[in-house]
């Protein structure tokens, strides 16, 4: 498109109204430098004496109106884009040449859409010889040229959308005398007018906005008119203008004086077709260069420490301005936005003062202050570190903190006051000999009207091992258990003493070390299982760099060691064994008194069978009943002579029976002995 900054338009009409026919004529101004060198003043298109249009001068061959070629070879000339509304129409100037020493008596001419070789089968927009067209160009496509005059203008009419794309042009001078030029025009189909803004404009400084439209239809023109320029101006110039390549615009201006007020504006133009409906609208933004002005800043600010300080400006320029919030030189926050807050969570002493907003971009600056004012409760006390001392060590703790007014100093362990000063910064405790019972988390806690705040340290003491009291074994079935209780720090190394070795891991499935450590005490746990009996003495050891400590661990219920040491089995076997005894002894005596009496016969089956069956303690009434009613059998059955009495017993060894875990029950252990009189 051109720039029409230096054209001055005057639309004069001689007669008539503003009609595209005889009696129109288009004058211009004198030409001013700086005028683009393809643009003359005798390409305004108008309807002079004699009735045609003004012949192409001074041109490149690209650019000429379709006037007849002579001589030279094969080549065609086109704009290589033209640009026509939808529903109009469009003229595409075409000129073509051959060879002179080729003679044809009718020149033909093809017209091509979107593919110049006829191999293709590309869709034919118009074709001389036989008039046959693509269905899309029925009725739509006619030549304006004289191709006998190497004229090859091509009119299309009631463009759509479809049919916007490339165009070739293909001479056909009979036989062999045939040529597709490479050279082609791009139709593109619009509906929106082309609003034209300078792309710099700044507030203050004259502006020229050009609405332009194409004008190719030779047989609908437009008309153009601006839309939202209430308040700006009125258009200044209408004009139809030909451009480079031999195309035609409608051309409208309008100058005014831009304000910042005026960025963003909507501005339009309106291209209509007289004696049609048609009718096509375009807008554009109006984007106005201004510099920054500070719109919005706090006044002065006062706020308490700790809490939540906001500090916020806002300008108002174009382009955004780049935002920074300065103190004493220093960049605090910067950003390129319309708006820039300065969030200070826990405000402090060392914040207050004055701050500087800036607010700066291509075109200016500006800038303001804000006064901050911080009245502040105590800083975070502040304690010389982690104390670690050991057991009987003196200790000094210092606190000290700043505030305004002078704060409340006091430590505390527990709940409970150790030590306090009041208005004073700094806060010292002595501890003059720490035990274990010093060990633990400590407060220093300083206080004003403004606030409160508060650190908390640790005091650790080191010591050597001590094994407390409730550290103890205890038997259960075949299961021994030991618990070592340590209070030590640093934490210790624990290892129980056996009467064969040390066990300090989990060595074999039955010896087993457990070990949990809850603050200064350090739980261990030895396991040992399938024991026939405990061992004679369990020793725990414990040790750190401070030291050594040893300790037998005592049994627990050692009235029932015999029996957790022999187990439930043993028990029964033992009582088993007694019961025989004591049968043996009363055959024996039996023996003798049959002897003695001749009132007992014998037999080869004796009738007396003595059972008795053990069970553990718990029954103690149904064994005794069960004696005597074996008694009153032996008694019963003695008749005659007195039999020769046998005593079979059995042993079985029990030493191999599986384990039972701690949840067998005490009757699934119970062993029975039986005792057969022969």
């Amino acid at each position: 498109m051109i720039f029409l900054t230096a054209l001055s338009l005057f639309w004069i009409m001689i007669s008539g109204n503003n009609a595209w026919g005889s009696g129109g004529l288009w004058v211009l101004a004198p030409e001013r430098a700086g005028v683009p060198g393809p643009l003359r003043w005798w390409e305004v298109m108008g309807v002079g004496v004699g009735g045609t249009r003004a012949e192409c001068v001074s041109q490149p061959q690209r650019s000429c109106s379709p006037t007849a070629s002579r001589g030279g070879q094969w080549g065609a000339w086109m704009p290589s884009s033209i640009s026509a509304f939808e529903g109009t129409c469009v003229s595409i100037p075409c000129r073509f040449s051959f060879p002179d020493e080729l003679r044809p008596a009718v020149v033909h001419g093809v017209w091509y859409f979107n593919s110049p070789y006829p191999k293709n089968y590309p869709p034919v927009v118009f074709k001389s010889r036989t008039q046959v067209v693509h269905e899309s160009f029925q009725g739509r496509s006619r030549l304006l040229g004289d191709l006998g005059l190497r004229n090859c203008t091509l009119l299309l009419s009631n463009l759509s959308p479809e049919l916007g794309g490339k165009y070739y042009f293909r001479g056909d001078l009979g036989g062999y005398n045939q040529y597709t030029f490479s050279e082609h025009s791009v139709l593109d189909i619009i509906n929106t007018p082309n609003i034209v803004v300078p792309p710099e404009v700044m507030a203050g400084t004259e502006v020229e906005v050009s609405c332009m439209v194409p004008d190719n239809c030779p047989e609908l023109h437009p008309e153009l008119s601006w839309l939202g320029h209430e308040g700006l101006g009125e258009p200044t110039v209408l004009g139809r203008l030909r451009e480079e390549e031999g195309t035609w615009v409608q051309v409208s201006l309008l100058h005014f004086v831009p304000t910042r007020e005026t960025n963003g504006h909507r501005l339009g133009c309106q291209a209509s077709f007289p004696n049609t409906t048609l009718q096509f609208e375009g807008y554009a933004s109006l984007d106005i260069k201004y510099p920054p002005v500070i719109v919005e800043i706090n006044s002065t600010v006062e706020a308490i420490e700790g809490s939540h300080v906001s500090l916020f400006c806002g300008a108002d320029s174009n382009p955004p301005p780049l935002l920074t919030w300065m103190r004493d030189g220093t960049v605090l926050r910067e950003a390129v936005a319309e708006s820039l807050s300065l969030e200070v969570d826990e405000v402090t002493p060392a914040e207050d003062g004055v701050y500087l907003c800036l607010a700066e971009n291509t075109y200016g600056q500006d800038n303001r202050t804000v006064e901050l004012s911080v009245m502040y409760a105590p800083w975070k006390p502040m304690v010389n570190g982690t104390v670690v001392a050991v057991e009987g060590e003196t200790v000094s703790i210092l606190c000290s903190t700043q505030s305004n007014p002078d704060p409340i100093l006091t430590i505390f362990k527990e709940k409970q006051i150790l030590a306090t000063v009041i208005y004073e910064s700094e806060l010292q405790l002595e501890l003059p000999a720490v035990t274990p019972e010093d060990d633990g988390e400590y407060w220093c806690v300083a206080e004003n009207q403004y606030g409160q705040r508060a650190t908390a340290f640790n005091l650790s003491v080191e010591f050597a091992p001590v094994i407390l009291l409730e550290s103890h074994c205890a038997a259960a079935r075949d299961t021994v258990q030991c618990l070592c209780v340590v209070k030590a720090n640093p934490e210790p190394s624990v290892a129980f003493e056996l009467p064969l070795r040390n066990v300090t891991v989990n060595e074999t499935e039955r010896e087993f070390v457990y070990s949990e450590r809850s603050g200064l005490l350090l739980t261990s746990i030895l396991t040992l299982r399938g024991q026939a009996q405990a061992p004679p003495r369990v020793i725990c050891t414990s040790h750190n760099l401070y030291g050594t400590k040893s300790l037998e661990l005592p049994f627990q219920g050692a009235h029932r060691l015999m029996w957790a040491k022999i187990g439930p089995v043993g028990a029964v076997v033992a009582f088993a064994i007694l019961i025989a005894i004591v049968c043996y002894i009363t055959q024996t005596r039996r023996k003798k008194n049959v002897t003695e009496s001749p009132s007992f016969s014998g037999g080869d089956n004796p009738p007396v069978v003595f059972s008795s069956d053990f069970r553990i303690s718990g029954a103690p009434e149904k064994y005794e009943s069960e004696r005597r009613l074996g008694s009153e059998r032996r008694l019963l059955g003695l008749r005659g002579e007195p039999p020769e009495l046998d005593l079979s017993y059995s042993h079985s060894d029990l030493g191999k029976r599986p384990t039972k875990d701690s949840y067998t029950l005490t009757e699934e252990l119970a062993e029975y002995a039986e005792i057969r009189v022969k």
